[in-house]
Formats: structure tokens, C-alpha cells, sequence
């Protein structure tokens, strides 16, 4: 069997109700997958719902599932489900994350908490309990940013909270690599999805096109094929952060 076939695989997608996060859960079940799809509330309950009956339009098999993950004992939860649903869990993949542009002079400890929360520990023990509860030879991967490589400011606790989820990436991979488990990140440049335009004005977001060699943000078709080869022929590329983002950062 090929690498890159999906057919029977089950997919877990945290984040999996829209933007990238609902590509990706749609084009797992399209090529023959299960997919669990996991939204955080009632805000993103529609967008869930939809991704649900496009899966099932298209002859998929999905199931949704709404936990806060930044309690940990859900993420836990999430994982159980899946596995007594469709019998064991193939694939994991976080989208989760949360973005703030704000003054380092005026960020609270409020922000911070939050920030550290969504970003840094829903990927900790995302990571920790795919590493518990994937099959052999498993795929893990992890929604970042390319900010991780920007010298900039007014996003400290978007980066900072990001940048531990590089380390955690190496140390799991390590730790896995034993039952042939592959563990990655991606690092996208500013996508365009309703997540980057709340918090920018205007003249930065003609800032953020800009700033792309190749010009433009990051679209979202350009980063699902990329998560997808990682977590199925790409297995082979482990530990690594892989920044897609046409240009905009780079190390």
C-alpha cells in the first residue's frame, strides 16, 4: 500500500471546522479517510455543521466533536472518542491557535495566560496525547507561523507562544521515532482567512502582501497539499518546523 493512501485511515483535526482547518478535514475524508472534526464552541458550530454535511455530500465519514482543548483533560477526551468511534487514530493534525497584535507595554497577565493557553499548551498535550494513542507508525503535525522567523514587534505572545511548539516538535518526534511515528510543524506567512484580519488595520495588511517574494498572503490551498504529503509520503521528514509562506520570512 502506498504511503499516501488514505483509504480506511482515521484523521484527527483539531481546528477542524473552518478555514484551513475545515480544508484539511475536507480533503482527508475526500481521499477515503475518517475524520474526526473538532471545534472549540458555539461561535464555530455552523462552520462544523457545514464541514460535516459537505464530507457526507461527498460520500465521507466524519463525525464532529466541541471541547474547549485548553482543559486538557478534553484534548484527552477527544482522543477517546475518536478511537471508540473509528477503533484507533491514524493521523493528528492541530490547527488550533489564536492570534494577538498588541504592545508589549501593554500586554496583561490576562493575555498572556490566554495566549500561552491556546497556543503553547493545547499543542503540548495535543502532541502528548497523539504520542499515547496514534497506531504505529503514525503522523503528527502542528499549525504554527512564520513569524517564528520575523524580527518585529506587537506580536509577542503570538510568537512567543508558538515558538515552544518548534522544541516540542524535536523532543516528541525523538521520543516517537521509535514506532515509526513522524512528528512535524508548519510555519504558514499571514493567510488569508477571517483569523488575520481581525486584528490588522489597513496599511498592514498592504504591509503583509507585500512583504511575500512571490507576492500576496498565504492561501490556504497552498498550505493543505503540504500538511497532507507530511502526514502520508513525506512521514520521512521528522522534528522539523517547515516555513510555507512564499517568501515572507525565512532562516
Amino acid at each position: 500500500m502506498a504511503r499516501n493512501d488514505l483509504k480506511g485511515k482515521v484523521v484527527l483535526v483539531a481546528g477542524g471546522a473552518k478555514n484551513l482547518g475545515g480544508l484539511l478535514s475536507r480533503n482527508f475524508a475526500s481521499k477515503g479517510a475518517k475524520v474526526a472534526v473538532h471545534y472549540n464552541s458555539d461561535h464555530t458550530k455552523s462552520d462544523a455543521e457545514q464541514t460535516l454535511a459537505d464530507i457526507s455530500k461527498a460520500g465521507g465519514e466524519a463525525f464532529l466533536f466541541q471541547a474547549d482543548l485548553t482543559k486538557v483533560e478534553n484534548i484527552a477526551k477527544l482522543f477517546k472518542a475518536t478511537k471508540e468511534r473509528f477503533g484507533g487514530i491514524d493521523i493528528a493534525v492541530n490547527t488550533v491557535g489564536m492570534v494577538l497584535k498588541k504592545p508589549f507595554l501593554e500586554t496583561t497577565e490576562a493575555d498572556y495566560d490566554a495566549m500561552f493557553d491556546i497556543n503553547s499548551k493545547v499543542a503540548y498535550f495535543f502532541i502528548q496525547e497523539a504520542g499515547k494513542h496514534l497506531n504505529d507508525n503514525g503522523k503528527i503535525n502542528t499549525i504554527v507561523t512564520s513569524l517564528l522567523a520575523a524580527y518585529t514587534g506587537l506580536y509577542s505572545t503570538y510568537a512567543g507562544a508558538k515558538a515552544p511548539v518548534e522544541h516540542f516538535t524535536r523532543m516528541a518526534s525523538k521520543e516517537f521515532g521509535d514506532r515509526g511515528i513522524s512528528v512535524t510543524a508548519v510555519a504558514p506567512g499571514p493567510m488569508d482567512t477571517p483569523f488575520f484580519y481581525g486584528q490588522e488595520a489597513p496599511e498592514a495588511v498592504a504591509y503583509h502582501k507585500s512583504a511575500s517574494a512571490l507576492g500576496g498572503l498565504t492561501n490556504i490551498n497552498d498550505i493543505a497539499p503540504l500538511v497532507e504529503f507530511l502526514v502520508t509520503d513525506g512521514w520521512w521528514v521528522t522534528g522539523q518546523t517547515i516555513f510555507a509562506n512564499g517568501g515572507y520570512t525565512t532562516r
